[in-house]
């Protein structure tokens, strides 16, 4: 077993909150690193110790491991957790972690190197016979005549992508032979820039998949189970609006397949803790695109069909304690949706920092709201402007909807503006309520909504 009594939380916000509230549900003190942008926050009441770590820019906070690493052992903590974003994800803050004699409450450095490398991730799915898009599981030649080859064996369009990228980013999809070489030139130049690495790689463009993943648990014994899935498809911008689970009109004995076989990939990298595999989804069939070896935005929604606290989880995994639950116990209960309010304008999608002068949270059965604001509080420009996440639970998937629109109509947060408006239109669209939508949906809807106003106003 490994012990420690005290968890440094290295993140902010409504995940900093959950992480700290898990913490007391193990009986663990928590301590909160924040930035002087987040002075006086409101997570920062719930935490047992608070450090500041630098200034508001994440470079000088957020980002930065020496200060992290100073703030742990200034509180005393024996354990890391890194949350969502920033450093979680980041290969050489594990390996600090673990070298300042610290528990990473994670995967291993050498898995967060694996699955963060998309060429290497690819080819550890292929050799556990996970279902990938088709591509070659190696980089990009830098000869010009090799790449045209590549993509006319694969068949337009393709879509290139970024080694070291994430997020969105780094990727561009190509519809023809005579766009190649200048998409790969910019994508190249852009994969530098932002990842500090150029190397590419190139697949099969799919033109209506659905985004669908699969949670797994992985603890230090051998033990790995996948706790579902998740459809992740109501995107704008590669950025997730709405998530719902289980994802509608799947066959069951399909989701059993590519759960099992994401499983055994845990197994042959020797994965520990908490990850999602991220899959495209089209015509009945599963194709592998990256991994998240952290906690996702969106986990509530496979806790509320589960019931099983995935935090939690991380952090016995942490204590080499044994999963909680065997693949056996698993079963999905009824429907959950989550949305996620984020401080800007609804259809601009302008940011909206400020002060919230007034806010009233909606409850009521099958409600959850995680959230970090309270009125007064006033949203930092520096960050990303997710400020709460409202899931619904029912028993159908008629009543999740239902139960989250009247959440929706019961949410006020004065002072900002947010995109609860259309998270609302969102749960009366045609196409959302019919289930099964594609990636491109939203963005073909919104467009649509944007030209009917355009016209309008003729």
């Amino acid at each position: 077993m490994t012990r420690f009594d005290t968890v440094l939380v290295a993140n902010r916000g409504e995940i900093a909150l959950r992480i700290i509230r898990a913490c007391r549900g193990a009986g663990l003190r928590s301590a909160a690193a924040y930035s002087a942008g987040d002075r006086g926050a409101p997570w920062l009441d719930a935490a047992d110790d608070a450090i500041c770590i630098g200034g508001a820019p994440s470079r000088d906070s957020y980002l930065n491991i020496p200060a992290l690493l100073l703030a742990a052992e200034t509180v005393g903590a024996g354990a890391v957790h890194p949350g969502y974003g920033f450093l979680s994800e980041n290969a050489a803050f594990a390996e600090a972690v673990e070298q300042a004699g610290l528990v990473f409450i994670g995967p291993t450095p050498a898995s967060i190197r694996t699955m963060g490398d998309k060429i290497a991730a690819k080819r550890a799915m292929i050799e556990a016979g996970v279902p990938c898009v088709p591509g070659p599981d190696e980089p990009l030649p830098d000869d010009a005549e090799t790449i045209a080859r590549i993509a006319a064996e694969i068949g337009y369009p393709v879509i290139v992508k970024a080694v070291g990228g994430g997020g969105g980013r780094g990727m561009r999809v190509v519809a023809s032979a005579e766009a190649l070489a200048e998409a790969v030139a910019i994508t190249r130049s852009e994969a530098g820039r932002a990842f500090g690495r150029s190397d590419l790689y190139m697949e099969k463009f799919l033109q209506t998949p659905r985004h669908v993943e699969i949670q797994v648990l992985c603890d230090t014994h051998g033990n790995a189970i996948w706790l579902g899935e998740r459809d992740c498809s109501m995107q704008r911008r590669h950025q997730k609006v709405v998530e719902e689970a289980p994802a509608p009109g799947i066959a069951p004995d399909v989701l059993r397949d590519v759960g099992e076989r994401c499983v055994e990939a845990c197994r042959r990298i020797g994965y520990r803790g908490a990850g999602t595999f991220e899959f495209l989804y089209e015509d009945g069939a599963f194709y592998f695109i990256e991994m998240n070896t952290r906690v996702q935005v969106e986990h509530p929604v496979t806790e509320m069909v589960t019931g099983i606290d995935i935090v939690r989880e991380q952090i016995r995994i942490a204590q080499g304690e044994v999963l909680t639950v065997a693949q056996a116990d698993v079963a999905s209960r009824g429907y959950a949706i989550e949305c996620r309010i984020n401080a800007e304008d609804p259809f601009t999608f302008v940011p909206s920092p400020g002060r919230i002068t007034a806010l009233s949270l909606p409850g009521g059965p099958g409600l959850r709201v995680d959230t970090h604001i309270r009125a007064g509080y006033t949203v930092p420009s520096h960050y990303d402007s997710l400020i709460a996440k409202v899931i619904a639970h029912g028993a159908t998937r008629e009543q999740a909807i239902a139960r989250m629109t009247s959440a929706l109509a019961e949410l006020r947060i004065e002072g900002i503006a947010t995109n609860a408006p259309l998270c609302t239109a969102i749960m009366q669209e045609e196409g959302f309520r019919a289930g099964g939508a594609d990636i491109h949906h939203l963005e073909h809807w919104l467009a649509a909504r944007a030209a009917e106003g355009s016209d309008a106003g003729r």
